[in-house]
Protein backbone atom coordinates (compact mmCIF):
# COMPACT_ATOMS: atom_id res chain seq x y z
CA UNK A 1 0.00 0.00 0.00
CA UNK A 2 1.86 3.46 -0.62
CA UNK A 3 2.15 6.11 1.34
CA UNK A 4 -1.01 8.42 1.48
CA UNK A 5 -0.17 11.83 0.25
CA UNK A 6 -0.25 14.17 3.14
CA UNK A 7 -3.13 16.37 2.30
CA UNK A 8 -5.50 13.88 2.17
CA UNK A 9 -4.82 11.76 5.12
CA UNK A 10 -5.46 15.62 6.62
CA UNK A 11 -9.22 15.14 5.48
CA UNK A 12 -9.34 11.62 6.45
CA UNK A 13 -8.79 13.22 10.37
CA UNK A 14 -11.40 15.02 9.48
CA UNK A 15 -14.70 13.33 7.71
CA UNK A 16 -12.97 9.45 7.92
CA UNK A 17 -11.90 7.85 4.72
CA UNK A 18 -15.53 6.79 3.93
CA UNK A 19 -17.43 10.04 4.72
CA UNK A 20 -19.02 10.63 1.41
CA UNK A 21 -18.89 6.82 0.75
CA UNK A 22 -20.98 6.43 2.94
CA UNK A 23 -22.81 8.68 5.16
CA UNK A 24 -26.06 6.86 5.67
CA UNK A 25 -25.94 3.22 4.03
CA UNK A 26 -24.22 2.90 0.46
CA UNK A 27 -27.41 2.73 -1.12
CA UNK A 28 -29.43 5.31 1.15
CA UNK A 29 -32.97 2.97 0.03
CA UNK A 30 -34.99 2.94 -2.98
CA UNK A 31 -35.35 6.70 -3.40
CA UNK A 32 -31.84 6.52 -5.23
CA UNK A 33 -33.17 4.22 -7.93
CA UNK A 34 -35.09 5.31 -10.90
CA UNK A 35 -38.64 4.75 -10.69
CA UNK A 36 -39.69 0.77 -11.04
CA UNK A 37 -36.34 -0.26 -10.34
CA UNK A 38 -36.40 0.45 -6.46
CA UNK A 39 -35.45 -1.96 -3.70
CA UNK A 40 -37.34 -3.93 -1.47
CA UNK A 41 -37.36 -3.34 1.99
CA UNK A 42 -34.20 -4.62 4.22
CA UNK A 43 -36.07 -6.82 6.21
CA UNK A 44 -36.61 -8.80 3.58
CA UNK A 45 -32.92 -9.61 2.80
CA UNK A 46 -31.00 -12.08 4.64
CA UNK A 47 -27.76 -11.07 5.99
CA UNK A 48 -25.50 -14.43 6.75
CA UNK A 49 -21.68 -14.83 6.62
CA UNK A 50 -20.12 -16.87 3.92
CA UNK A 51 -16.68 -18.42 5.01
CA UNK A 52 -15.01 -17.79 1.62
CA UNK A 53 -12.22 -16.55 1.14
CA UNK A 54 -13.32 -13.74 -1.09
CA UNK A 55 -15.10 -12.72 1.67
CA UNK A 56 -12.63 -12.59 3.97
CA UNK A 57 -10.94 -10.34 1.79
CA UNK A 58 -13.72 -8.01 1.43
CA UNK A 59 -14.00 -7.17 5.36
CA UNK A 60 -9.87 -7.17 5.01
CA UNK A 61 -10.10 -4.14 2.50
CA UNK A 62 -13.30 -2.81 5.02
CA UNK A 63 -11.07 -2.56 8.02
CA UNK A 64 -7.87 -1.55 6.18
CA UNK A 65 -9.54 1.32 4.75
CA UNK A 66 -10.29 2.95 8.63
CA UNK A 67 -6.83 1.62 9.90
CA UNK A 68 -7.94 -0.93 11.69
CA UNK A 69 -4.58 -3.08 10.43
CA UNK A 70 -5.28 -5.76 13.52
CA UNK A 71 -8.45 -6.40 12.64
CA UNK A 72 -7.66 -6.51 8.96
CA UNK A 73 -5.05 -9.08 9.26
CA UNK A 74 -6.88 -11.56 11.13
CA UNK A 75 -9.52 -11.50 8.13
CA UNK A 76 -6.50 -11.72 5.56
CA UNK A 77 -4.88 -14.80 7.33
CA UNK A 78 -8.35 -16.02 7.27
CA UNK A 79 -8.29 -15.92 3.67
CA UNK A 80 -5.02 -17.57 2.96
CA UNK A 81 -6.00 -20.01 5.45
CA UNK A 82 -8.85 -21.16 2.94
CA UNK A 83 -7.13 -20.77 0.01
CA UNK A 84 -2.82 -20.74 0.50
CA UNK A 85 -2.55 -19.69 -3.41
CA UNK A 86 -4.87 -16.53 -3.05
CA UNK A 87 -1.50 -14.12 -3.69
CA UNK A 88 -3.71 -10.84 -2.90
CA UNK A 89 -4.97 -12.03 0.15
CA UNK A 90 -1.63 -12.88 1.31
CA UNK A 91 0.39 -9.69 -0.06
CA UNK A 92 -2.43 -7.37 1.65
CA UNK A 93 -1.61 -9.53 5.10
CA UNK A 94 2.21 -8.82 4.57
CA UNK A 95 0.72 -4.75 3.84
CA UNK A 96 -0.77 -5.06 7.19
CA UNK A 97 1.84 -6.57 9.11
CA UNK A 98 4.55 -3.51 7.71
CA UNK A 99 1.63 -1.14 8.85
CA UNK A 100 1.69 -3.03 12.60
CA UNK A 101 5.54 -2.78 12.74
CA UNK A 102 5.47 -6.72 12.45
CA UNK A 103 8.53 -6.47 10.04
CA UNK A 104 10.03 -10.16 10.01
CA UNK A 105 6.11 -11.73 9.41
CA UNK A 106 6.13 -9.00 6.73
CA UNK A 107 9.39 -10.17 5.65
CA UNK A 108 8.27 -13.72 5.51
CA UNK A 109 5.32 -13.01 3.83
CA UNK A 110 6.79 -10.60 0.85
CA UNK A 111 9.63 -13.60 -0.14
CA UNK A 112 6.99 -16.04 -0.37
CA UNK A 113 5.06 -14.16 -2.16
CA UNK A 114 8.52 -13.11 -4.09
CA UNK A 115 8.73 -16.32 -5.45
CA UNK A 116 5.17 -17.32 -6.80
CA UNK A 117 4.78 -13.76 -8.53
CA UNK A 118 7.94 -14.13 -10.51
CA UNK A 119 9.70 -11.09 -8.84
CA UNK A 120 6.22 -8.76 -8.70
CA UNK A 121 7.84 -4.99 -8.53
CA UNK A 122 5.24 -4.01 -5.47
CA UNK A 123 6.49 -7.12 -3.72
CA UNK A 124 10.22 -6.27 -4.61
CA UNK A 125 9.23 -2.29 -3.07
CA UNK A 126 8.08 -3.92 -0.03
CA UNK A 127 10.88 -5.95 0.37
CA UNK A 128 13.15 -2.81 -0.69
CA UNK A 129 11.79 -0.86 2.20
CA UNK A 130 12.03 -3.25 4.97
CA UNK A 131 15.50 -3.96 3.96
CA UNK A 132 15.94 -0.11 4.10
CA UNK A 133 14.62 -0.34 8.23
CA UNK A 134 16.61 -2.82 8.61
CA UNK A 135 19.90 -1.32 7.67
CA UNK A 136 20.19 -3.64 4.85
CA UNK A 137 21.18 -0.77 2.57
CA UNK A 138 23.23 -2.37 -0.15
CA UNK A 139 19.77 -4.45 -0.63
CA UNK A 140 17.24 -1.92 -0.36
CA UNK A 141 19.42 -0.41 -3.21
CA UNK A 142 19.67 -3.68 -4.89
CA UNK A 143 15.70 -4.01 -4.74
CA UNK A 144 14.61 -0.65 -5.08
CA UNK A 145 16.85 0.15 -8.16
CA UNK A 146 15.59 -2.85 -10.17
CA UNK A 147 11.57 -1.55 -9.90
CA UNK A 148 12.51 2.36 -10.12
CA UNK A 149 12.51 2.48 -13.78
CA UNK A 150 8.69 1.40 -13.81
CA UNK A 151 7.96 2.07 -10.54
CA UNK A 152 5.05 0.56 -8.69
CA UNK A 153 4.97 3.54 -6.12
CA UNK A 154 5.37 7.15 -6.45
CA UNK A 155 7.32 6.99 -3.35
CA UNK A 156 10.04 4.42 -4.89
CA UNK A 157 12.79 7.03 -6.20
CA UNK A 158 12.08 8.59 -2.27
CA UNK A 159 13.01 5.79 -0.59
CA UNK A 160 15.73 4.33 -2.91
CA UNK A 161 17.22 8.45 -2.42
CA UNK A 162 16.91 7.82 1.09
CA UNK A 163 18.94 4.55 1.15
CA UNK A 164 21.48 6.02 -0.62
CA UNK A 165 21.85 9.47 1.14
CA UNK A 166 21.91 6.67 4.71
CA UNK A 167 24.95 4.86 3.20
CA UNK A 168 26.95 7.85 2.18
CA UNK A 169 26.43 7.96 -1.25
CA UNK A 170 25.34 11.82 -1.73
CA UNK A 171 25.63 11.81 -5.85
CA UNK A 172 23.05 9.36 -6.12
CA UNK A 173 20.94 10.55 -3.08
CA UNK A 174 20.46 13.51 -5.36
CA UNK A 175 19.63 11.96 -8.28
CA UNK A 176 16.85 10.44 -6.59
CA UNK A 177 15.79 12.52 -4.82
CA UNK A 178 15.28 15.28 -7.22
CA UNK A 179 13.00 12.28 -9.39
CA UNK A 180 10.93 11.95 -5.92
CA UNK A 181 10.46 15.62 -5.88
CA UNK A 182 9.01 15.60 -9.78
CA UNK A 183 7.02 12.30 -8.50
CA UNK A 184 5.90 13.31 -5.50
CA UNK A 185 6.55 17.41 -5.83
CA UNK A 186 4.00 18.26 -2.38
CA UNK A 187 5.91 15.63 -0.22
CA UNK A 188 8.16 17.56 1.97
CA UNK A 189 10.00 14.40 3.23
CA UNK A 190 12.00 14.56 -0.14
CA UNK A 191 12.87 18.06 0.38
CA UNK A 192 13.99 17.55 3.68
CA UNK A 193 16.44 14.94 2.64
CA UNK A 194 17.26 17.15 -0.01
CA UNK A 195 18.69 19.83 2.18
CA UNK A 196 20.43 16.53 4.30
CA UNK A 197 22.26 15.75 1.05
CA UNK A 198 23.23 19.21 0.34
CA UNK A 199 24.54 19.90 3.97
CA UNK A 200 26.75 17.54 4.40
CA UNK A 201 28.29 18.12 0.85
CA UNK A 202 28.96 21.69 2.12
CA UNK A 203 26.35 23.23 -0.32
CA UNK A 204 24.75 25.33 2.36
CA UNK A 205 22.98 28.02 0.47
CA UNK A 206 20.95 24.93 -1.25
CA UNK A 207 20.26 23.05 2.03
CA UNK A 208 18.61 26.34 3.26
CA UNK A 209 16.39 26.49 0.15
CA UNK A 210 15.37 22.89 0.16
CA UNK A 211 14.76 23.23 4.18
CA UNK A 212 12.62 26.04 3.66
CA UNK A 213 10.92 24.51 0.68
CA UNK A 214 9.71 21.43 2.92
CA UNK A 215 8.87 23.83 5.80
CA UNK A 216 6.29 25.42 3.30
CA UNK A 217 5.05 22.27 2.02
CA UNK A 218 4.76 20.99 5.68
CA UNK A 219 2.75 24.46 6.65
CA UNK A 220 0.87 23.88 3.34
CA UNK A 221 -0.15 20.06 4.88
CA UNK A 222 -0.68 22.23 8.60
CA UNK A 223 -3.00 24.80 6.24
CA UNK A 224 -5.11 22.44 4.48
CA UNK A 225 -5.42 20.66 7.76
CA UNK A 226 -6.87 24.34 9.17
CA UNK A 227 -9.10 24.77 6.29
CA UNK A 228 -10.66 21.61 6.15
CA UNK A 229 -11.86 21.64 9.94
CA UNK A 230 -13.21 25.31 9.38
CA UNK A 231 -15.36 24.13 6.39
CA UNK A 232 -16.82 21.27 8.50
CA UNK A 233 -17.57 23.52 11.28
CA UNK A 234 -19.04 25.74 9.34
CA UNK A 235 -21.33 23.25 7.24
CA UNK A 236 -22.32 22.00 10.63
CA UNK A 237 -23.31 25.62 12.29
CA UNK A 238 -23.94 28.13 9.28
CA UNK A 239 -26.47 28.46 6.58
CA UNK A 240 -24.91 26.87 3.08
CA UNK A 241 -24.58 30.58 1.88
CA UNK A 242 -22.52 31.82 5.09
CA UNK A 243 -20.64 28.17 5.00
CA UNK A 244 -19.50 28.76 1.70
CA UNK A 245 -16.57 30.81 1.50
CA UNK A 246 -15.25 28.89 4.56
CA UNK A 247 -15.20 25.80 2.13
CA UNK A 248 -13.81 27.44 -1.00
CA UNK A 249 -10.72 28.17 0.71
CA UNK A 250 -10.05 24.60 -0.20
CA UNK A 251 -10.78 25.11 -3.58
CA UNK A 252 -7.21 25.23 -5.34
CA UNK A 253 -8.15 23.79 -9.22
CA UNK A 254 -3.92 22.77 -9.09
CA UNK A 255 -4.12 20.88 -5.55
CA UNK A 256 -6.00 17.19 -5.89
CA UNK A 257 -5.86 16.73 -2.24
CA UNK A 258 -7.48 19.78 -1.30
CA UNK A 259 -10.22 19.24 -4.37
CA UNK A 260 -10.89 16.14 -2.85
CA UNK A 261 -10.80 17.15 0.37
CA UNK A 262 -13.32 19.24 -0.34
CA UNK A 263 -15.63 17.44 -2.10
CA UNK A 264 -15.97 14.68 0.64
CA UNK A 265 -16.61 17.53 3.31
CA UNK A 266 -19.45 18.47 0.98
CA UNK A 267 -20.73 15.01 0.15
CA UNK A 268 -20.55 14.00 4.07
CA UNK A 269 -22.68 16.87 4.75
CA UNK A 270 -25.13 15.87 1.95
CA UNK A 271 -24.10 18.95 -0.83
CA UNK A 272 -23.84 16.42 -3.60
CA UNK A 273 -24.12 19.01 -6.29
CA UNK A 274 -21.31 21.30 -4.50
CA UNK A 275 -18.99 18.14 -4.19
CA UNK A 276 -19.09 17.37 -7.93
CA UNK A 277 -17.31 20.21 -9.33
CA UNK A 278 -14.14 19.75 -7.17
CA UNK A 279 -14.31 16.03 -7.47
CA UNK A 280 -14.36 16.27 -11.38
CA UNK A 281 -11.34 18.48 -10.98
CA UNK A 282 -9.59 16.08 -8.40
CA UNK A 283 -10.14 13.05 -11.04
CA UNK A 284 -8.69 15.31 -14.04
CA UNK A 285 -5.40 15.82 -11.94
CA UNK A 286 -4.98 12.31 -10.48
CA UNK A 287 -7.10 9.74 -12.70
CA UNK A 288 -5.23 6.88 -10.99
CA UNK A 289 -6.43 7.10 -8.14
CA UNK A 290 -9.46 5.17 -6.87
CA UNK A 291 -10.77 7.02 -3.91
CA UNK A 292 -10.98 10.27 -5.91
CA UNK A 293 -12.83 7.57 -8.52
CA UNK A 294 -14.71 6.42 -6.16
CA UNK A 295 -16.16 9.74 -4.71
CA UNK A 296 -16.93 11.06 -8.21
CA UNK A 297 -18.68 8.03 -8.95
CA UNK A 298 -20.78 8.15 -5.83
CA UNK A 299 -21.76 11.63 -6.30
CA UNK A 300 -22.86 10.97 -9.71
CA UNK A 301 -24.92 8.25 -8.02
CA UNK A 302 -26.60 10.72 -5.34
CA UNK A 303 -27.79 13.01 -8.27
CA UNK A 304 -29.64 10.33 -10.04
CA UNK A 305 -26.74 11.00 -12.90
CA UNK A 306 -26.02 7.11 -13.58
CA UNK A 307 -24.96 7.05 -17.06
CA UNK A 308 -22.52 9.47 -15.89
CA UNK A 309 -21.52 7.39 -12.53
CA UNK A 310 -20.41 4.32 -14.48
CA UNK A 311 -17.24 5.31 -15.97
CA UNK A 312 -15.39 6.43 -12.75
CA UNK A 313 -16.80 3.45 -11.14
CA UNK A 314 -16.00 0.99 -13.15
CA UNK A 315 -12.18 3.01 -13.49
CA UNK A 316 -12.11 2.71 -9.31
CA UNK A 317 -13.15 -0.39 -9.60
CA UNK A 318 -10.31 -1.48 -12.23
CA UNK A 319 -8.42 0.09 -9.78
CA UNK A 320 -8.85 -1.20 -6.68
CA UNK A 321 -11.57 -4.97 -8.05
CA UNK A 322 -11.39 -6.09 -4.17
CA UNK A 323 -12.98 -2.74 -2.62
CA UNK A 324 -16.57 -3.50 -1.85
CA UNK A 325 -18.15 -0.33 -1.15
CA UNK A 326 -16.89 0.50 -5.35
CA UNK A 327 -18.37 -3.02 -6.34
CA UNK A 328 -21.70 -2.81 -4.85
CA UNK A 329 -22.33 0.92 -6.11
CA UNK A 330 -21.06 0.33 -9.65
CA UNK A 331 -23.24 -2.79 -9.54
CA UNK A 332 -26.21 -0.57 -8.14
CA UNK A 333 -25.49 1.97 -11.05
CA UNK A 334 -25.74 -1.05 -13.77
CA UNK A 335 -28.88 -2.25 -12.13
CA UNK A 336 -30.34 1.78 -12.49
CA UNK A 337 -29.69 1.73 -16.22
CA UNK A 338 -30.97 -1.94 -16.55
CA UNK A 339 -27.88 -3.43 -17.47
CA UNK A 340 -28.96 -6.37 -15.71
CA UNK A 341 -26.35 -9.28 -16.92
CA UNK A 342 -23.63 -6.71 -16.08
CA UNK A 343 -25.30 -5.54 -12.66
CA UNK A 344 -25.65 -9.21 -10.96
CA UNK A 345 -22.30 -9.97 -12.13
CA UNK A 346 -21.42 -6.78 -10.09
CA UNK A 347 -23.59 -7.50 -7.40
CA UNK A 348 -22.67 -11.01 -7.27
CA UNK A 349 -19.00 -10.02 -6.69
CA UNK A 350 -19.98 -7.44 -4.16
CA UNK A 351 -22.29 -9.78 -2.41
CA UNK A 352 -19.38 -12.74 -2.11
CA UNK A 353 -16.91 -9.65 -0.75
CA UNK A 354 -18.98 -9.00 1.77
CA UNK A 355 -22.36 -11.55 2.31
CA UNK A 356 -23.29 -9.17 5.32
CA UNK A 357 -24.71 -5.97 3.54
CA UNK A 358 -28.41 -5.86 2.95
CA UNK A 359 -28.56 -3.51 0.69
CA UNK A 360 -26.21 -5.99 -1.58
CA UNK A 361 -27.76 -8.87 -0.97
CA UNK A 362 -31.39 -7.48 -1.86
CA UNK A 363 -30.67 -5.66 -5.01
CA UNK A 364 -28.66 -9.25 -6.08
CA UNK A 365 -32.12 -10.85 -5.33
CA UNK A 366 -33.90 -8.65 -7.28
CA UNK A 367 -31.44 -8.88 -10.71
CA UNK A 368 -31.18 -12.56 -10.25
CA UNK A 369 -34.93 -12.65 -10.56
CA UNK A 370 -35.23 -10.31 -13.42
CA UNK A 371 -32.81 -11.75 -15.15
CA UNK A 372 -34.60 -15.27 -14.15
CA UNK A 373 -38.22 -14.08 -15.88
CA UNK A 374 -36.26 -12.85 -18.84
CA UNK A 375 -34.70 -15.57 -19.83
CA UNK A 376 -37.63 -18.09 -18.80
CA UNK A 377 -39.44 -15.76 -21.93
CA UNK A 378 -36.70 -16.53 -24.19
CA UNK A 379 -37.17 -20.54 -23.04
CA UNK A 380 -33.68 -20.67 -21.88
CA UNK A 381 -34.63 -22.33 -19.04
CA UNK A 382 -31.33 -24.04 -18.03
CA UNK A 383 -30.24 -20.80 -17.37
CA UNK A 384 -33.37 -19.28 -15.84
CA UNK A 385 -32.94 -22.20 -13.54
CA UNK A 386 -29.56 -20.46 -12.63
CA UNK A 387 -30.44 -17.23 -11.44
CA UNK A 388 -33.32 -18.98 -9.49
CA UNK A 389 -31.25 -20.75 -7.66
CA UNK A 390 -29.17 -17.88 -6.81
CA UNK A 391 -32.38 -15.85 -5.82
CA UNK A 392 -33.43 -18.97 -3.69
CA UNK A 393 -30.04 -19.00 -1.78
CA UNK A 394 -30.69 -15.21 -1.22
CA UNK A 395 -33.76 -15.72 0.31
CA UNK A 396 -34.61 -19.30 0.78
CA UNK A 397 -38.10 -18.08 2.69
CA UNK A 398 -39.17 -16.33 -0.28
CA UNK A 399 -42.32 -18.69 -1.54
CA UNK A 400 -42.60 -17.43 -5.05
CA UNK A 401 -39.18 -17.96 -6.01
CA UNK A 402 -39.77 -21.74 -4.77
CA UNK A 403 -43.08 -21.59 -7.26
CA UNK A 404 -40.71 -20.08 -10.21
CA UNK A 405 -38.20 -22.63 -9.50
CA UNK A 406 -40.73 -25.77 -9.71
CA UNK A 407 -42.31 -24.20 -12.86
CA UNK A 408 -39.06 -24.12 -14.74
CA UNK A 409 -38.15 -27.89 -13.51
CA UNK A 410 -41.37 -28.99 -14.58
CA UNK A 411 -40.14 -27.22 -17.88
CA UNK A 412 -36.81 -28.99 -18.17
CA UNK A 413 -38.59 -32.18 -17.60
CA UNK A 414 -37.24 -32.85 -13.85
CA UNK A 415 -40.30 -34.01 -12.02
CA UNK A 416 -38.70 -34.65 -9.06
CA UNK A 417 -37.15 -31.39 -8.37
CA UNK A 418 -40.67 -29.45 -9.34
CA UNK A 419 -42.63 -31.55 -6.87
CA UNK A 420 -39.88 -30.69 -4.20
CA UNK A 421 -40.25 -27.23 -4.65
CA UNK A 422 -43.69 -26.87 -5.03
CA UNK A 423 -43.96 -28.61 -1.55
CA UNK A 424 -41.37 -25.60 -0.15
CA UNK A 425 -43.67 -23.24 -1.79
CA UNK A 426 -46.46 -24.82 -0.15
CA UNK A 427 -44.95 -25.05 3.03
CA UNK A 428 -43.70 -21.60 3.13
CA UNK A 429 -47.34 -20.38 3.05
CA UNK A 430 -47.34 -18.98 -0.28
CA UNK A 431 -46.40 -15.37 0.92
CA UNK A 432 -45.13 -12.90 -1.32
CA UNK A 433 -42.31 -10.51 0.00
Amino acid sequence: MPILSLNRFAVRLVVGWGALAFPFGWLAGAAAMPPGRGIAPLSLAVPFFEDTAEAHIGKGYEYEKDERYQEAAAEFQAAVNLDPRLARGRYQLAVCYVALGRRQEARGQFERLLRETAHDPSVVYYLGRLDLLDGDLDAAIRRLKSVAADPPFPDTSYYLGSAYLKKGDLRAAEVWLRKAATTGPRDFRVHDHLARVYQKAGRRREAEQEYARSSELREHYNEATRQAVECSSALESRPPEEARPACQALFDPADADKLTTLGMLYGQHGKYAEALPPLERAAQLDPESSEIQHNLGLTYFRLRRFAEARAPLEKAVALRPDFFGSNALRGATLFALGDDEAAYRALDHAHRLNPQDPDTADLLFKSASLLAQSRMLKKDYRASLGYLRRAAELRPQDAATHRRLAEVYRLVGDQTQSERETREAARLGGKYP
